[in-house]
């Protein structure tokens, strides 16, 4: 299985996680977001022109008043630079067989050379319900919000990405 940027030419329409917002999103708006607009790229995991899952990340930042307190160390006062998570779905057909987390760990080498060529902090996720434990599984950590958001937004920060990825971004 490949994982690689979305293509103008990919076959979408066959694309089905069960969950009828991301599959209507990825449908109609994956590729008018990525192609048209330039406000995310959605990388698919794809074999023999079959999609089984897709990420869609862009660029954000966070106030760093809305980490936790252990996350704030050292860091700077003004908005941080991180990877937004904006969507990661897996085909019905290939969910529980790791496509999500593969398609994750992409997500994250995207972080670790997101912060060695421009500057990241973190990757932040805003996660439905019933994706928390997907991601607390991989260390992101509920960001603080002000009301009951749903989505919950994580986040994962790069000291823990780089190590678990074992890839520290280089120097300059």
């Amino acid at each position: 299985m490949e994982i690689r940027a979305l293509r103008e030419s990919d076959d979408r329409s066959r694309f089905r996680s069960g969950d009828p917002h991301l599959d209507r999103f990825f449908h109609l708006f994956a590729g008018q977001n990525q192609f048209k607009h330039y406000v995310g790229v959605s990388y698919v995991a794809v074999e023999e022109a079959h999609i089984f899952g897709f990420a869609t990340v862009s660029p954000g930042h966070l106030e760093i008043d809305s980490l936790p307190i252990a996350a704030r160390r050292k860091l700077p006062r003004y908005p941080l630079p991180v990877l937004r998570l904006a969507r990661l779905a897996v085909d019905a057909s290939a969910q529980g067989q790791g496509v999500g987390a593969q398609l994750l760990k992409f997500v994250l080498m995207l972080a670790v050379r997101m912060a060695s060529e421009f500057g990241c902090v973190g990757v932040i996720v805003d996660a439905k319900p019933q994706a928390i434990d997907f991601y607390e599984k991989y260390g992101f950590i509920r960001v603080e919000a002000k009301g009951h958001l749903q989505p919950i937004p994580m986040f994962l920060p790069m000291r823990a990405i780089a190590a678990a990825t074992e890839s520290r971004p280089t120097e300059r």
